[in-house]
């Protein structure tokens, strides 16, 4: 079982991009693609139990307690990554809608799959996991803060803490939940650790699921608004290659570990386009603009993703002296 998974884990790059190819391919030949977007959240929510049985949730507490961990996660996800989205949204046309749109994706630090991600590039995804309630309420209360700033007062009530919670109770809670219940189960009976055995071959497959989901849901909205698109891929694409370096800089100049420094890098770089997507569809004049703006960052960084969990593993990020 563990040469399987071995062996999963060696090639998920080209199941991950089997899984985009095939899923974009299923999007422009699929009519209508609300059933494969109904079923993005539960396979989110299984992708993120079976990532949450491979981290010793006991440690969790402990986690929490590691301050120059948070205060480099909040610092770069909070202070410097606004500053450089504030710097890459000058590049753009001054077109309100587009403007919004990038903001709304590039300013929400991401919850869900990033631990995936992150345990998969050899990050300290127990770390990230302990810190996800802060990194949603800080971004619940901050996002109209910033919308204020860049592009003024009427854009902040556009935000609504709906999506948010149903984020943190249904991608966060509940998996972590049914996970520590089934590590604690494991701990008393021999049944419950072959099962985790065999879930332990999941993660890799399960993430590929998602990125199929993904890619056939929103295929559809990007080509019903291609020219704010392509306008905006360019300075994801940016964002893509600069995020993760200027996570590590913090994470190098606070002196965490490997683990930790990888965990902020991939928190720099992964936002929380899934979460977000229902505000996309909820601005009064949006569709199909604001959520085709959105959908194209998580195109982009799915893709990066795949570039992310064998580059980042080898940033050499040892403590300073």
């Amino acid at each position: 079982m563990e040469q399987v998974r071995a062996s999963l884990e060696e090639r998920q790059v080209a199941i991950y991009l089997g899984a985009i190819a095939i899923g974009a391919l299923a999007g422009f030949s699929v009519p209508e693609a609300g059933a494969l977007e109904a079923a993005i959240s539960p396979a989110l929510a299984f992708m993120l139990f079976v990532t949450f049985l491979q981290v010793p949730l006991s440690e969790l507490g402990s986690a929490l307690r590691n301050t120059r961990f948070l205060v480099a996660l909040l610092a770069t996800n909070f202070v410097v990554m606004p500053l450089f989205t504030a710097l890459l949204l000058q590049l753009l046309p001054d077109e309100p809608m587009l403007r919004l749109a990038v903001l709304f994706v590039l300013l929400t630090p991401c919850v869900d799959y990033v631990v995936t991600f992150t345990h998969l590039g050899r990050g300290d995804a127990r770390l990230l996991l302990a810190a996800t309630p802060a990194l949603l309420l800080l971004q619940m209360m901050m996002l109209p803060v910033y919308l204020r700033v860049l592009l003024g007062g009427d854009a902040s009530g556009l935000v609504h803490p709906e999506p948010f919670i149903h984020a943190f109770l249904w991608l966060i809670a509940v998996p972590l939940l049914l996970a520590a219940v089934f590590q604690l189960w494991a701990t008393r009976s021999a049944a419950p650790k072959r099962a985790s055995a065999a879930l332990g071959l999941l993660p890799v497959p399960a993430t590929a699921l998602v990125l199929f989901l993904v890619m056939a849901a929103v295929m559809p909205q990007i080509g019903k608004a291609a020219d704010a698109a392509l306008t905006a891929a360019p300075i994801y694409l940016a964002y893509a290659v600069m995020a993760p370096v200027l996570g590590w800089l913090v994470a190098r100049g606070v002196r965490l570990d490997p683990g930790g420094a990888r965990a902020v890098a991939f928190s720099a770089a992964t936002r929380n386009s899934l979460v977000i997507l229902p505000l996309a569809f909820a601005v009064p004049g949006g569709v199909p603009l604001v959520p085709a703006v959105v959908v194209t960052q998580t195109i982009i960084e799915l893709m990066s993703e795949l570039v992310y969990v064998h580059w980042i593993p080898r940033l050499s990020a040892k403590p300073a002296t």
